[in-house]
């Protein structure tokens, strides 16, 4: 069995051991908690955010995020008929690929198939599957730990060997502050997002009654197997329509262009709770999905059974299939350039 020595960085009260991987790796959960009393708990399994709980006005707290109490649910879910990573950061590309391939620098990459004839969400084995390391850990006030992972040149066939490090900050004012820094030895293509199922009326309920805006003027036309097909679509006075705040779609799995002048990227509103969360990011779209369905195979936190409509996620990233389209923001990070990528889950009671 392998173990990894991290007292240097944590302490027992904060950090217990999460369960072994098959390789006999043990992954271990870190909980950060600010001066409110608010938690962020993170396993190095795929850097997941296990749990979000949110401070309410009694002093109880409620779990936000969707997740499993095991190790081995986390693994397990990957078998599912349609796999939710929950809470795993996600690449080397979030989305779709057509046809699992592009070209860069005049050569056909052909990337695995892992969704029908596409690559989704960085293929069989992405990031989100991965052991990272712990690489720095800050407690005290506006807690922090940053995870690292190096994936091979020619995982899943994406060119170069990538460094890359997720650092999960909680600020003394609520936000969890999601941080990306990444660079490769050879030309490759990144695009990476945290996929948190939110739910603010706990993880065992449903999303439909909470309230949802994106600043979006427009979205990604799609076709029947949801690939981009490189045109824009205007949200104005057609479903895609959050502009203004109303109900959650019960089903949605659609790439919003963010309005890049707005001050927020997207808010999720409960007025059951009076819980507010507003998303701000530095990525040009963010992909909402609504799902967190587990077919009755695997269950959830405390037994729950996740549903269609448990869960909402806010994928902050670049465009879906955007190697394949030169008018869509490059998602191509060239040799010794550096890759940036924050996006910040702001929580706060609205009365």
């Amino acid at each position: 069995m392998q173990k990894n020595n991290y007292s240097q960085f944590a302490s027992p009260k904060n950090t217990k051991s999460f369960g072994l991987l098959p390789d006999g790796k043990e992954v271990f959960c870190y909980t950060l908690t600010n001066k409110n009393g608010m938690e962020l708990a993170v396993i190095n399994y795929g850097a997941t955010i296990t749990s979000i709980k949110v401070p309410l006005a009694n002093l109880e707290k409620i779990d936000v995020v969707l997740g499993f109490d095991t190790l081995q649910a986390y693994v397990d879910s990957f078998n599912l008929p349609n796999a939710p990573y929950f809470g795993a950061v996600v690449g080397r590309y979030a989305g779709r690929i057509n046809e699992g391939s592009f070209i860069l620098n005049g050569k056909t990459i052909q990337l695995h198939k892992n969704h029908g004839n596409h690559h989704l969400h960085g293929g069989n084995d992405g990031l989100s599957k991965q052991f990272w390391s712990l690489k720095n850990r800050i407690e005290g006030e506006s807690p922090s730990i940053t995870l690292q992972y190096i994936s091979k040149n020619e995982e899943e066939n994406y060119p170069g060997i990538l460094t890359i490090e997720v650092t999960y900050l909680l600020t003394e004012n609520n936000q969890v502050v999601v941080e990306y820094h990444a660079h490769a030895t050879e030309d490759t293509i990144l695009n990476v997002t945290q996929h948190s199922y939110f739910n603010l009326e706990g993880h065992q309920n449903s999303i439909e009654k909470q309230s949802l805006l994106v600043n979006a003027a427009k979205v990604l036309e799609t076709d029947t197997l949801n690939i981009p097909t490189g045109n824009l679509l205007h949200t104005a006075n057609c479903p895609f329509d959050f502009m203004q705040q109303k109900k959650c779609p019960t089903s949605i799995d659609t790439t919003f262009v963010i309005d890049q002048k707005a001050k927020i990227t997207a808010s999720l509103f409960s007025d059951k709770t009076k819980i507010n969360m507003n998303i701000t990011t530095n990525q040009p779209a963010v992909h909402i999905y609504v799902g967190g369905n587990c077919f009755g195979m695997i269950k959830g936190k405390e037994n729950a059974a996740y549903h269609t409509k448990s869960g909402i996620c806010f994928e902050t990233q670049n465009f879906p299939d955007a190697p394949n389209h030169a008018h869509f923001p490059s998602a191509i990070l060239k040799k010794g350039e550096r890759y940036h990528h924050q996006t910040i889950f702001s929580f706060e009671h609205i009365n």
